[in-house]
């Protein structure tokens, strides 16, 4: 049988810090998550019943996100950041207007910096970080792309760390696709070598819903909602010709999600050709 992936996740220390959320919903409050709660990577399994499961394996499972009711770090002296890069699709302002309003007035967090321009401002020398607060991203999810600018590209991440560390950044919120969480996984990796108790968050955001592990990334329902239409629109034009053929390219890199879907949505397409299946 194939090795089973790895999804254990580091912890910095012990949760010794009582969340400040405990005030306002009480320890008894179905809203917290347990440390232990898991979820089954395969719910099918290879060669087991699942009645056999428990009793014969040792099931894969992932660690269940949610809010803890004991954190490492203390709200009131740490300083976290968002970073947005690569391409930009729906949704990112609202995934940086919400994490800056549940880290200011949910957990009363000391300071929340916006890297402008992806990577490039997470070194020192490119463009300066802004104070995010819920008054500046107050209208920001009513705006299209994202609010701090984006790039492509790596940077040196002993840079990105001497940058951390000058600019007292505890938590980092990396907000991409591959290329980003492939970034993230080197800065916490670098970050381990050098015992640096820095927490990194990468949150999958990609059109081309092509992230392992991740059922549906943001930004995705709205790139092949909206490629629906253009199926439509080729599918009347082939309809006003004899004979007629409507051709449609949609982006998806080496992934067929977004086509797929659409086709789907529109009920209309005859033929569907996809990275992952092979055609001439």
């Amino acid at each position: 049988m194939p090795t089973p992936p790895d999804f254990s996740i580091r912890r910095l220390g012990p949760a010794e810090v009582p969340s400040p959320l405990l005030a306002k919903y009480g320890p008894d409050s179905a809203y917290f998550v347990p440390d232990n709660e898991r979820a089954l990577y395969d719910t099918i399994g290879v060669g087991w019943q699942h009645g056999q499961m428990l009793e014969e394996i040792e099931p894969t499972n992932l660690e269940v996100a949610g809010p803890r009711q004991m954190i490492f770090f203390r709200p009131e002296r740490t300083r976290a950041a968002v970073v947005t890069c690569g391409g930009l699709c729906p949704g990112i302002n609202n995934v940086i207007r919400s994490l800056t309003r549940e880290l200011h007035l949910q957990y009363g967090i000391r300071e929340v910096l916006g890297i402008r321009y992806g990577f490039a401002g997470l070194v020192e020398g490119g463009p300066e970080p802004i104070v995010l607060t819920p008054a500046t991203v107050r209208s920001i999810h009513t705006q299209g792309g994202s609010f701090l600018g984006s790039s492509r590209g790596p940077q040196p991440i002993d840079r990105i760390l001497d940058f951390l560390v000058r600019r007292d950044i505890n938590i980092l919120f990396t907000i991409g696709g591959d290329g980003t969480s492939r970034g993230a996984l080197a800065i916490s990796a670098a970050a381990r070598e050098r015992d640096l108790p820095i927490a990194i968050v990468g949150l999958p955001k990609t059109i081309d819903n092509d992230l392992m592990y991740v059922e549906k990334t943001f930004g995705f329902e709205t790139a092949f909602s909206i490629a629906e239409q253009a199926l439509e629109a080729a599918h009347a034009e082939a309809q006003g010709a004899i004979n007629g053929v409507g051709l449609v390219k949609l982006m998806g890199r080496y992934s067929g999600y977004i086509t797929t879907l659409a086709a789907l949505a529109s009920g209309d397409v005859n033929f569907v050709l996809i990275p992952e299946v092979p055609f001439d």
